[in-house]
């Protein structure tokens, strides 16, 4: 009974800290497809915020937007919150969550720049802005209590080689510091998040359909890494550890290095031997 206890208390003192980040940037190509996934999107994302709330009262939520031309925080706003009515038969912070969410993403779909072309998103600095928001969560918390945080990424983005730099730093400090990266792709395979999620110990899960998204979040990304131990999920992919090209901005298998980049070190020169004495002639 005693051993049961401690168990129980240091449950108590444990908290689950889930920060999801939003990919909705506008030129995707299952966006441009239908601007309406953006709303089936979003709901499925509020459902999954929900349920991870509902599974512990120490739970705690962050929700970033990776726009094209930044990045913004959906949940929790910084500030005042929200005044947001209450819903009959709802519980209230589920209400806060579902309603801050979506009038944060309108706003900023409204504010956002107009576009003159195809974008890349920002999805490397997205991930070190909730790295970040992490760490300053780490700082401040109570003595005596453990944030197990994890990061999980949904997108329909295209491969963004130009940020590889950028994806290296912040899978190898999420690695430092414990933190899980998860991905959810949307569309086509992603390569960089791939590796990300093998670095950190990650799932990485590329959506078969989009009418299942809600069903996938709850089945994968839902459970912490210790329970995922002990259930069925999808088997793992074979990650593509190919380095991108710094000229070109794509993956390559193999690289050639001009030589004229190389440093040209100077050979030192020879060490003087001593004078040799001249011998003096006997007359």
């Amino acid at each position: 009974m005693e051993t049961e206890a401690r168990t129980v208390d240091n449950k108590e003192k444990e908290c689950s800290l889930l920060v999801i980040v939003l990919d909705t940037n506008p030129s995707q190509q299952i966006i441009r497809r239908d601007s309406h996934h953006v709303t089936q999107i979003l709901d499925s994302i509020c459902a999954f915020s929900n349920a991870h709330l509902m599974q512990r009262p120490q739970n705690k939520l962050a929700v970033l937007d990776c726009h094209h031309h930044g990045t913004e925080f959906l949940y929790p706003t910084p500030g005042r919150p929200l005044d947001i009515r209450q819903v009959d038969g709802q519980y209230e912070v589920f209400t806060l969550v579902e309603k801050t969410i979506k009038q944060k993403l309108a706003q900023i779909i409204s504010d956002a720049p107009k576009m003159s072309g195809p974008c890349e998103s920002l999805l490397a600095g997205s991930i070190a802005m909730a790295l970040s928001y992490i760490t300053r969560l780490e700082r401040n918390r109570p003595l005596g209590t453990r944030i197990n945080a994890r990061i999980l990424v949904v997108t329909g983005s295209n491969e963004c080689a130009s940020q590889y730099m950028t994806y290296m730093n912040v899978f190898f400090t999420a690695q430092k510091q414990n933190i899980v990266l998860d991905v959810c792709a949307l569309d086509k395979s992603l390569t960089l998040l791939q590796q990300g999620c093998d670095i950190t110990g990650g799932q990485y899960l590329r959506l078969p359909q989009l009418e299942g998204l809600l069903q996938y979040l709850l089945w994968v990304f839902l459970p912490d890494p210790e329970t995922r131990l002990k259930l069925v999920l999808p088997p793992p992919v074979k990650v593509d550890y190919r380095a991108a090209c710094f000229c070109h901005r794509e993956l390559i298998d193999i690289g050639y290095v001009c030589s004229v980049c190389f440093t040209v070190f100077k050979s030192p020169p020879p060490i003087a031997g001593k004078p040799k004495k001249k011998k003096v002639r006997q007359m």
